[in-house]
């Protein structure tokens, strides 16, 4: 089946959900609409529409000219199966001692390597992307440190890449995984049983830290979190309510030019910075609480 898309940006979180409400009230009425804010400090906002009928191309203009936007790209998506698609052509990822690769890439597993299964799904994080490839390098060399930690929450969990890794080097740890998005908590808890790790991490659904289970077992000695700028600024004070006196907090989900500015919101909750890693456009920071 042929799908289309619709997408624009505007400056304004207001402008922008109103043009997304506007959006949705059109004939052919569009399957989804999303509106995100673009993660690299230009204050625009992204709209997108997703139609299974050719969408009024006119009427896409004239709203865009209503609210500001600029002209809506308007795209005819081929009929793929997407997921079946990533799976052929991603290829397996190392990350110092970890190795993530897919059922199609079993046969090519080191002997001498962690390895963690992990399906290319709705959900975030199958290694390939900096963000996670970097969170998965930090660890690593925690670990290369000698350092152990013997409580980990993995916050945003997507496909609990982060927590598996954990959960397979750490065989004493206390490790809980959470996601907002109660599908992804499903793919983690997929992951968790495909990785024959049942029993040694829990996930719950929970936006940050607001879960009683996440509040039972702080504070943390480690906690990952790879999410976004926002989200990680936002979360800056329960993450020092979180985090264990010298315990270690790996971010990512940011992009290099907004490091410094997550770098001084944890400063500012009594982090100090331990160590960077830019990979392409993505960092990830790794922060001890004082």
């Amino acid at each position: 089946m042929t799908t289309y898309s619709a997408l624009t940006t505007l400056p304004g979180e207001d402008e922008a959900e109103a043009l997304g409400a506007a959006l949705e009230k059109m004939n052919p009425a569009p399957v989804g609409v999303g509106v995100f804010e673009i993660e690299d400090d230009s204050g625009l906002w992204e709209v997108g529409a997703y139609f299974i009928e050719a969408p009024d191309a006119v009427l896409l203009d004239v709203l865009a000219l209503a609210f500001g936007a600029q002209p809506f790209a308007l795209s005819e998506l081929p009929d793929i199966d997407w997921v079946a698609k990533v799976r052929r052509e991603l290829a397996p990822v190392e990350a110092g001692r970890f190795f993530v690769y897919g059922s199609h890439d079993a046969d090519k597993v080191p002997a001498d390597r962690v390895a963690l299964q992990i399906e290319a799904t709705v959900a975030f994080g199958t290694g390939h992307h900096g963000t996670t490839l970097g969170c998965l390098r930090a660890f690593d060399r925690l670990l290369d440190q000698g350092i152990r930690p013997a409580n980990v929450a993995d916050i945003g969990c997507g496909t609990a890449v982060l927590a598996l890794a954990a959960a397979a080097t750490l065989p004493d740890a206390a490790i809980i995984a959470s996601d907002i998005d109660r599908v992804a908590v499903d793919v983690a808890e997929a992951n968790v049983a495909i990785n024959a790790l049942q029993g040694r991490l829990k996930c719950v659904e929970a936006a940050g830290f607001a879960h009683p289970d996440l509040a039972a077992r702080a504070p943390y000695d480690l906690v990952f979190a790879n999410i976004l700028k926002g989200p990680l600024v936002e979360l800056s004070p329960d993450m020092a309510r979180n985090t264990a006196k010298g315990g270690r907090v790996i971010l990512s989900g940011l992009l290099v030019v907004q490091a410094e500015s997550i770098i001084a919101a944890y400063v500012a909750q009594g982090f100090s910075l331990e160590a960077r890693e830019d990979l392409g456009e993505w960092s990830a920071l790794v922060m001890q609480r004082n």
